[in-house]
């Protein structure tokens, strides 16, 4: 049986003082605690932002590998590899604050990347069929706002729908709201932390399953 893996995606510009970041950190421990021989990838997207979806990774793309140049081969082989990695993962979580009603451009990049047709997703003549793997899946969303079950909550259906799209339909969501305002935020975290600890136990049912 394979050691699970579990790959770690943080968005925020703040680092360790984000509240997602934080809730993650501390779902990504305990988790390290139950499956003490599993192993965790982080990526940090905010420390080391990706370079942003452009026309010339697009034409590297559309290079053959023999033609490429250097600098179009290293662009190649940075996507493949974010690629591997997500392909790799047993669980994955996804910390993202809300910045302007939308996720960090540095999230959007990540997923620019690991959307490759052929790769994780194909088109069928039944539609569109994804290709990167079901996997338990958490997202910790923090918001300064209220905004769940919203018409202003963007987040929650876009990642949704990039996820399924790409095969993962093992989505829990874990919302911080109203972090902005002082008296609501401990409150909120607490919850959050609790709906979190509430997931081990049936993600690792789903992994133990996967593996």
């Amino acid at each position: 049986m394979s050691k699970p893996l579990l790959l770690q995606i943080t968005a925020s510009i703040l680092g360790e003082n984000s509240q997602s970041t934080k809730l993650s950190n501390d779902f990504v421990a305990r988790w390290r605690q139950q499956h003490p021989q599993g192993s965790v990838q982080v990526r940090d997207l905010g420390a080391q932002p990706l370079p942003h979806f452009d026309a010339d990774y697009l034409a590297a793309l559309s290079t053959p590998a023999d033609q490429r140049s250097a600098e179009q081969a290293a662009r190649v082989a940075q996507a493949d590899a974010l690629i591997a990695e997500l392909k790799s993962a047993t669980v994955l979580v996804l910390a993202v604050p809300m910045y302007n009603f939308g996720v960090p451009s540095q999230l959007k990049a990540w997923i620019d990347y690991v959307a490759r047709a052929g790769s994780t997703f194909r088109y069928t003549s039944n539609g569109p069929e994804g290709l990167a793997g079901d996997r338990p899946t958490v997202v910790f969303a923090a918001r300064g706002g209220q905004y769940k079950d919203t018409p202003n909550d963007s987040q929650t259906p876009y990642l949704r729908t990039f996820l399924n799209f790409i095969g993962i339909n093992d989505i829990e969501f874990v919302y911080a709201e109203g972090l902005a305002v002082a008296e609501r935020q401990a409150q909120s975290l607490q919850q959050a932390q609790a709906s979190a600890a509430a997931l081990l136990d049936k993600i690792d049912g789903l992994s133990a399953q996967a593996a």
